[in-house]
């Protein structure tokens, strides 16, 4: 049987989430996939979806309203792999206790003002210029390693070269022989 993956889109959900499918083309195959768009699981409606009024939402309640969800949606222990804002809704429902086998988070945006660590194997991945980048303080205070990628911003998540190099680090977790 499949190992199932939670996947957490970034803020903008499928409005602006082409890319997401070329994670889906890699992981298919391996994963029983279960996707959530962010903004469903936060009930974000905002009149005029700028990016400032989308994250102002999300502040103002729908991080906190999507991990209620998702912790109502989610009882099986899965992999994780979510997204900027997505990354941060995982991470804080998996603090409150949501079944998780793994959790990679690349480029989660406002768990650097958390202090502490869910009680899962952790992959985080930022980008060396992500201006929402935890610090190495933040990092070494939870005993938290980062990975972080020179050359790429926030968005890196979107990006082919990423996207093959994390669904391989994903794969590599269901296809390896126990010895």
């Amino acid at each position: 049987m499949a190992e199932r993956l939670v996947v957490i889109s970034d803020m903008w959900g499928t409005k602006k989430g082409l890319w997401i499918a070329s994670y889906f083309g890699y992981l298919q195959q391996y994963y029983d996939i279960v996707f959530y768009d962010c903004q469903q699981l936060g009930d974000i409606d905002v009149p005029v979806s700028t990016e400032e009024n989308v994250h102002k939402a999300f502040v103002e309640g729908g991080i906190d309203t999507a991990v209620a969800h998702l912790l109502k949606k989610e009882s099986v222990p899965s992999h994780y792999l979510a997204f900027s804002t997505g990354g941060t809704i995982a991470y804080k429902a998996a603090l409150k206790g949501l079944p998780m086998k793994s959790l990679t988070a690349i480029s989660a945006t406002r768990i650097r003002m958390e202090d502490q660590k869910p009680k899962t194997p952790l992959h985080l991945i930022y980008g060396a210029l992500d201006e929402f980048r935890p610090n190495a303080k933040w990092a070494k205070s939870l005993d938290i390693d980062l990975t972080v990628i020179p050359n790429f911003g926030h968005h890196l998540y979107s990006d082919e070269k990423i996207i093959s190099q994390v669904s391989l680090g994903l794969l590599e977790k269901v296809t390896k022989k126990a010895v």
